[in-house]
C-alpha cells in the first residue's frame, strides 16, 4: 500500500531535494540565500543544517556565476541544483544557459553530460513587480538541449524534482510561486508519470483545455464552473514544456474537436503559439473551431494593483471556451 502525506508544493519540493541529497553525495544545492535562510520562499529550509556547508551553500548575487559554477561542477562529475531567486533574475545567466549549458553535450559529441538542475520560481500572483513575476519559459523552450518542466501540484513537485536531478541533461524546473502553499497528497513511494508526460486531469467531450504550472488550478476551476453551465471541458496538465507530450494533446483534441491553451506568459511567440500550430497541423481535419489562446497581455508585467487584470483567470478561460463553442 502506498505511503501518502499531505504537503504544500514548497514542502514537496523541499522533500524531493532532501531525498536526492541523501541518496547521492554528488548532488549539491546552491544559490542566493538558500543555506541558513532556506531561500526567499523557504524551499531549501533545513537542508543546510542536515547536509552541511559543502553540500548546501550560498552564492554571491551573480546569476551568471551561479550557472557557470554549476557547469564546471557538472564537468567534474557532480549533480548541481541551483536556485535563481526570482524568474526575472535569470537573464544575467542567459548566455551561460543557452550558449554553454544547453550545448556542451552536443559540442563534446556526448562525452560531457550536463546533469544540472536550475530551479526558477516563476509567474505572478504574489503582489510583486516586474523581475519578480515573469514567465520566461518561451526563451528557454526555444533552446535545443534544455529540458523544461513545471509542476502544478505537490505530488508532481516531489517526484519531478528527483527525476530532474537524475536526468543526464540540464533541466529547468519552473516552480509556480503563487501555488507554493497549495496543499495536496504526495505518494512517497511511486512516481506518478515519467518526467515529460502530460496528464489528463479531467475528462470532457466538448473542448480540450491545455494548461501548465500555475494555470492548471485556474483551468480546473473553469472546467468546474463550465460543468455547472452544461459544458463538458477536458483539462490537460502539460507538466513538461520541452519536450511537449503532443500525443496526449492530439488524442484529446481529436476527441473534442476544439482546443484552448492557457498560460500566464504573453501569447505572442509563446508556448501556446507552438501548441496551436502543431494542433492545426496534426489535427486540422478534426477541428470545429480555431485553436484559441489565453495568456497575459503583450506588455511588461504590471504593478501589483493591476496584476489580477493581467493574469488569466477562470472567467477569461470560460470566455475563450464560449468563443470556441460558438463556432
Amino acid at each position: 500500500m502506498s505511503n501518502y502525506k499531505e504537503m504544500a508544493i514548497a514542502k514537496a519540493l523541499n522533500a524531493g531535494l532532501q531525498k536526492a541529497l541523501a541518496a547521492d553525495e554528488k548532488v549539491l544545492m546552491f544559490g542566493e540565500d538558500v543555506a541558513e535562510l532556506g531561500g526567499v520562499f523557504r524551499v531549501t529550509e533545513g537542508l543546510h543544517a542536515e547536509f552541511g556547508q559543502k553540500r548546501v551553500f550560498n552564492t554571491p548575487i551573480a546569476e551568471s556565476a551561479i550557472v557557470g559554477t554549476a557547469i564546471g561542477l557538472a564537468m567534474r562529475g557532480y549533480r548541481p541544483v541551483v536556485e535563481i531567486q526570482f524568474d526575472g533574475f535569470v537573464f544575467p545567466a542567459f548566455n551561460q544557459i543557452t550558449s554553454q549549458l544547453a550545448k556542451l553535450t552536443y559540442r563534446s559529441e556526448g562525452s560531457l553530460q550536463m546533469p544540472v538542475v536550475i530551479r526558477i520560481p516563476y509567474g505572478g500572483g504574489i503582489g510583486a513587480v516586474e523581475h519578480h513575476s515573469e514567465s520566461p519559459e518561451a526563451y528557454f523552450a526555444h533552446t535545443a538541449g534544455l529540458r523544461i518542466v513545471s509542476p502544478s501540484n505537490p505530488n508532481d513537485a516531489y517526484w519531478m524534482m528527483q527525476q530532474a536531478i537524475e536526468s543526464p541533461d540540464p533541466v529547468i524546473i519552473l516552480e509556480p510561486k503563487r501555488r507554493y502553499w497549495q496543499k495536496g497528497p504526495v505518494n512517497l513511494d511511486t512516481p506518478p508519470l515519467p518526467l515529460h508526460n502530460a496528464r489528463l486531469m479531467r475528462e470532457g467531450s466538448q473542448v480540450t483545455l491545455v494548461a501548465y504550472g500555475p494555470m492548471v488550478t485556474a483551468a480546473l476551476q473553469a472546467a468546474e464552473i463550465g460543468a455547472e453551465e452544461g459544458k463538458s471541458i477536458e483539462v490537460i496538465d502539460l507538466r513538461s514544456i520541452s519536450p511537449i507530450d503532443y500525443p496526449t494533446i492530439m488524442a484529446s483534441v481529436k476527441k473534442t474537436s476544439r482546443a484552448v491553451v492557457v498560460h500566464e506568459a504573453p501569447t505572442n511567440v509563446s508556448v501556446s503559439s507552438e501548441i496551436a500550430a502543431r494542433i492545426s497541423h496534426e489535427a486540422f481535419y478534426h477541428l470545429e473551431a480555431p485553436v484559441i489562446r489565453v495568456g497575459g497581455f503583450d506588455t511588461p508585467y504590471p504593478p501589483a494593483k493591476l496584476e489580477e487584470m493581467y493574469l488569466p483567470d477562470a472567467d477569461r478561460i470560460l470566455e475563450a471556451i464560449d468563443r470556441s463553442l460558438d463556432y
